[in-house]
């Protein structure tokens, strides 16, 4: 699924380097996004930091706590095993009301040298005008070479395209996700098939 950025709704989704960052061997590169929303911070506010929000533009079912110690995560594939979903067994680090909210991250499951390990990402919200809300997205805490790199390149467009779902969200209403689901479903039924049958005891 791969939402389109509307311009009507997102000022900028773009990559904003600092400039060690651009350095891609870089041990401080982080990812920086920015979009300005058509919506007022309370709504873009909410859509980040409840269940029901998160699954109105970022996927389709999630676990959203937002206090530090909370879960943050994320279900791509909500029929996937424990562990596989997506973004599973994330926490919120911190939480500034309509500010800031940062939470771990992992890599996706074809990464797994890196899947076990964290990264954080970092959202701050500012009013930017009426009826405007800018979010600013950054992503640290990066290793460097082998899967790193590639994890770093995934992200690097999987931000863009998340901030521009958030803006479509309020520019055409919550996302539709009856059939993602119904391809995801029938993508993990065969790969549930291909597993081998347990064993008996």
């Amino acid at each position: 699924m791969k939402p389109v950025l509307a311009a009507s709704c997102l000022a900028a989704a773009l990559m904003l380097p600092a400039a060690d960052a651009a350095d891609a061997g870089s041990s401080d590169r982080a990812l920086v996004k920015v979009a300005t929303v058509k919506a007022g911070i309370d709504d873009v506010w909410n859509a980040w930091t409840t269940t029901a929000g998160i699954k109105t533009f970022f996927a389709p079912d999630a676990r959203i706590e937002a206090r530090p110690g909370g879960a943050f995560e994320i279900y791509f594939n909500p029929y996937a095993r424990p562990g596989m979903k997506g973004a599973d067994g994330m926490v919120v680090l911190a939480v500034q009301e309509k500010k800031l909210l940062s939470f771990t991250w992992n890599a996706p499951p074809h990464l797994p040298e890196v899947r076990g390990q964290r990264t954080s990402v970092t959202v701050r919200f500012r009013t930017a005008g009426e009826g405007l809300t800018e979010v600013r997205l950054t992503h640290g805490g990066w290793g460097e070479g082998g899967q790193w790199d590639k994890a770093y390149d995934y992200f690097d467009k999987a931000w863009e395209r998340v901030l521009a779902s958030l803006g479509k969200r309020f520019a055409e209403g919550p996302l539709d996700w009856t059939s993602w689901l119904a391809q995801v479903k029938a993508w993990q039924d065969a790969e549930d098939a291909k597993a081998p049958a347990p064993k008996k005891p």
